[in-house]
């Protein structure tokens, strides 16, 4: 049995380890996964007061009340904008995913887009600052990393360029993901009279967001009519050591722009709390792409990438791709591929095998051995970070955009996904992603096994670190 301490303080800071306990069996499994609650509670009971105080710092995956009800003002002015693309509505037979999808992002499914893939770096770059130039009316961009390196200052010398034309000039970017160059960032937006803001910006008293909570969407739309959606930040490819980026963008025109744009006006009113100006501009039909964009975050009710990719798992009756560099899934997630693959469907899993992030790898690694026991099939892409976040299903859908495979993109980060859903634009998702398959190694069951006791150990330890979020 243990004794008690036999000071006054000791016993009194005894009685607060087992009150702590007692209060987070009560508060703790609040709205959160089990996973979590269990990770939390073992933290607590070994650790009451520092796993309290990390409880307070990061315990709670919400935005203040003030940011919630900000976000809630804009329903009717977002509903109006879903109300008017009706007149562009497909005629597939996908009511129950495009409901689904609108349910959870609250935009509509459109028909009449064109879809261009950017898997090439440069190329993006390219075609975003040449898209700047060619801007007449406004330009708007969102993005979690702008550096004032070279390809961020080439952006912004188109931006700049664009002001001097007359041309209206928003940007904001995460300060989280633009640390290292935060200063000069700001700097170099100033000198180019570009109007900025910090998205999620580091208040520390009141309305205080949790630091990781972050807005990790990449979106520009350039005079409501074109726009650029996908996992790119600007940044130079090779901003980490030894690191170099391979990414995928979606150059995209047609209605659902319109839908870029209410998101980028919607995230800008958050942080500033100036209304939207005027209504939103839907561009004329010009394709055959449907396409329907998908926004998730802390704001809305459910974690709308995570339940529509589960639910498309379960309704997958031949073949899923899944292309992520971070995948750290929750139970839902592992028990939906587990039975896709006693139903007969294929499921293959593309990571990475460049390292940037290492407790991250040592998490997702921990899921490999019961995956590949149930059958699916996981490749690590050589030489390049495969920093692509890209989801096909049966030919019938594909997913791309900022969104990773792992708890943090669930649960924390703001993203915006694109879902494809016509024949054509999902085949051509597909190619990119067999091109970097065959520069991908299969990683083998047997091999993996063998790997080191003391490497098992560290995923297992980071497995239960990443629980905590």
């Amino acid at each position: 049995m243990i004794g008690l301490p036999d000071s006054d303080f000791g016993v009194a800071y005894y009685a607060l380890e087992w009150v702590i306990r007692i209060g987070a069996l009560i508060s703790v499994p609040f709205r959160r996964s089990a996973a979590a609650s269990r990770a939390w509670l073992l933290l607590i009971f070994f650790l009451p007061v520092p796993g309290l105080l990390l409880f307070w710092t990061i315990g709670s995956p919400r935005f203040p009340e003030w940011r919630r009800e900000r976000f809630r003002e804009l329903d009717g002015w977002l509903g109006i904008l879903a109300g008017r693309l009706k007149a562009h509505a497909p005629t597939k037979d996908d009511a129950d995913l495009i409901a689904l999808t609108q349910a959870l992002g609250l935009m509509p499914a459109t028909d009449g887009n064109r879809v261009e893939l950017l898997p090439d770096y440069d190329v993006a770059i390219d075609r975003l600052v040449a898209d700047i130039d060619g801007a007449r009316n406004h330009v708007r961009i969102l993005v979690y990393i702008l550096a004032d390196d070279a390809v961020g200052r080439r952006v912004v010398d188109a931006l700049a360029r664009a002001r001097a034309r007359g041309v209206s000039v928003r940007v904001m970017f995460d300060p989280v993901g633009s640390r290292p160059w935060r200063r000069g960032t700001r700097a170099m937006l100033d000198a180019a009279g570009v109007e900025w803001r910090e998205a999620l910006p580091l208040r520390w008293i009141r309305g205080r967001t949790r630091r990781d909570m972050r807005n990790h969407r990449k979106l520009m739309v350039i005079d409501g009519l074109i726009g650029h959606v996908g996992s790119q930040n600007i940044v130079a490819r090779n901003f980490r050591p030894g690191i170099v980026n391979r990414e995928l963008v979606a150059r995209v025109t047609g209605p659902v722009v319109a839908e870029m744009e209410a998101l980028l006006r919607a995230d800008w009113y958050v942080e500033t709390h100036e209304l939207p100006s005027g209504a939103v501009t839907i561009p004329p039909a010009e394709g055959t792409a449907v396409a329907q964009l998908l926004p998730s975050g802390a704001e809305y009710p459910l974690e709308g990438f995570k339940t529509l990719l589960v639910w498309l798992i379960h309704q997958a009756r031949s073949h899923v791709v899944l292309v992520t560099p971070y995948f750290v899934p929750d139970d839902d997630l592992v028990n939906a591929l587990r039975t896709a693959v006693l139903r007969g469907v294929r499921i293959e899993l593309l990571v990475s095998a460049p390292v940037d992030q290492w407790v991250v790898r040592l998490a997702q690694a921990s899921y490999y051995a019961e995956l590949m026991a149930a059958g699916v099939i996981i490749r690590a892409h050589r030489d390049y970070l495969l920093h692509a976040k890209a989801v096909s299903i049966d030919g019938r859908a594909a997913l791309l955009g900022s969104s990773n495979v792992d708890l943090r993109s669930f649960q924390l980060n703001e993203e915006a996904s694109l879902m494809l859903i016509d024949a054509q634009s999902v085949a051509a998702v597909e190619a990119v992603q067999r091109g970097w398959m065959e520069q991908s190694d299969r990683i083998e069951p047997d091999a993996w096994r063998r790997r080191p006791i003391l490497r098992k150990v560290a995923e297992n330890v980071a497995r239960m670190v990443g629980s905590l979020l």
